[in-house]
């Protein structure tokens, strides 16, 4: 029997956890305790949970971990830093669903996740396993270390400047790192961050990144295998990069926004940048704009003062000079038609 897969995700930034529709309906994965995970679904049927270590598993090779299951909750204890994929089945037609916790846990990493599980093209949904993004890893400890080896990562593409990456390089090794050098002064045109706007930050980024992200995108269409991207926070640049892999993988709009609002949830700033003297970097201007880590640091929401998302900005300068995104992909980045349909191919079941 083959691996299908039946999973329909959209987040709401306003809910305490990822949802997942289909049938069975509202199936979520979150941590209720540091080494417990809890399912849930609804589902007027009884189920059948199984779990896998792989996101690609076989139903045959998945563990029966609850049979018959009615009451639309199972939980169960795993490694603190154990991350499971789980696949419940309808008794009734056989319908099933894959669903993973989807941020990946680590105690010294911030804003890593996995963005699979979106409805795309085609009445599909994107692969687990696959695509993740994340914050800087210049912390990692050795136990996160071993849970990213586990998903084995075959490239890395580092979105953040020159001087950021000198500040905090990533801990992260047996991958192929991947990096296009420019100097942060290249984003903020400005050495006092406070002097420009995230509105004129956004509206940069589909210029100023594209080298990266025809990267990115080659690397997508080769796939070697799993693949992670990050920048400092892993929320603006990161979030830009994922709601053009998302949208050409045909993932609604809304669901692009609810995934960029999680950074709010899910950033750790103080595992995100190590501490430093500037004087020691005087010639980084990163160094200059990056205060070094304060565990007290909040993230702040991605929003305007009127709610519009700093994201916003970007896609709407995308649509005022280029039509819309997928003419973007096409023009600037060289996704056409035939390598949106590659993708697709590749990371939607």
């Amino acid at each position: 029997m083959s691996r299908t897969v039946s999973i329909a995700a959209l987040l709401l930034a306003a809910t305490p956890a990822p949802l997942i529709a289909g049938p069975p309906g509202g199936l979520t994965v979150e941590r209720s305790q540091p080494d417990r995970l809890r399912v849930r679904w609804t589902s007027p049927h009884p189920v059948d949970v199984y779990m896998a270590d792989r996101p690609d598993a076989a139903i045959e090779a998945a563990r029966l971990v609850s049979a018959d299951d009615r009451d639309g909750v199972y939980e169960t204890t795993v490694p603190p830093r154990g991350h499971p994929y789980f696949f419940v089945r309808d008794h009734r037609d056989g319908a099933g669903l894959w669903a993973a916790e989807r941020l990946i846990p680590l105690e010294r990493g911030s804003n890593f996740r996995d963005v699979g599980g979106y409805p795309a093209a085609g009445g599909k949904h994107v692969r687990w396993g696959m695509i993740y993004r994340s914050a800087a890893t210049p912390l990692l400890g050795g136990g996160d270390l071993e849970t990213i080896g586990r998903l084995g990562l075959t490239d890395m593409v580092d979105l953040r400047s020159s001087e950021e990456r000198q500040l905090a390089p990533t801990r992260i090794g047996g991958v192929a790192y991947h990096a296009v050098g420019y100097s942060i002064r290249d984003i903020l045109s400005t050495d006092e961050a406070d002097d420009i706007s995230w509105a004129d930050i956004y509206r940069r980024m589909p210029e100023q990144l594209a080298p990266q992200m025809r990267l990115l995108f080659r690397l997508l269409l080769a796939h070697q295998g799993p693949l992670a991207y990050n920048c400092s926070a892993g929320q603006d640049r990161t979030g830009f990069a994922t709601a053009l892999i998302l949208t050409a993988l045909g993932v609604p709009r809304d669901a692009i926004l609810a995934d960029y609002h999680l950074s709010t949830r899910y950033r750790r700033p103080a595992f995100e940048m190590p501490k430093f003297d500037p004087a020691a970097f005087p010639d980084n201007a990163a160094a200059r704009l990056f205060s070094p880590a304060d565990e007290e640091e909040k993230p702040h929401p991605l929003l305007e003062p009127d709610g519009t998302p700093f994201l916003s900005h970007a896609i709407d300068e995308i649509e005022r000079r280029y039509g819309s995104l997928d003419n973007y992909l096409e023009k600037r980045i060289g996704i056409d038609a035939r390598a949106r349909e590659a993708l697709r191919a590749r990371y939607l079941d």
